[in-house]
């Protein structure tokens, strides 16, 4: 079930599936990314999988150390408020997921 995989993992899912959606209705694509979400797919799948909070990661904008580029995280910004409201309608266990993980506080690491 979606909900028993690991913090991460969940993540890298729903952000995937943003990403997909986004290109999806404002690029054209059909089935596949063009290259420019092609590349924050794979930028954000390298960011995620070196995050130092590991699986107690916080979503990304409470988290207090920003670990991806000026560009790339005003890309993501944008795929995620386009792709954010329209989960509920499309993916509504990964919305909920996602809410749920927002209201997780992110442990100060020593």
């Amino acid at each position: 079930m979606f909900f028993k995989e690991a913090r991460r993992k969940r993540e890298s899912i729903i952000v995937r599936n943003m990403i997909h959606m986004y290109c999806k209705a404002n690029h054209n694509s059909k089935g596949r990314l063009c290259d420019a979400c092609g590349n924050l797919e794979v930028y954000s799948e390298k960011r995620l999988l070196s995050c130092m909070y590991g699986e107690s990661k916080p979503v990304c904008k409470q988290c207090p150390v920003h670990c991806y580029s000026p560009k790339m995280r005003e890309q993501m910004r944008l795929v995620m408020r386009w792709a954010g409201p329209r989960m509920i309608f499309r993916r509504p266990i990964f919305a909920i997921a996602h809410l749920i993980d927002n209201l997780r506080i992110p442990k100060p690491i020593l």
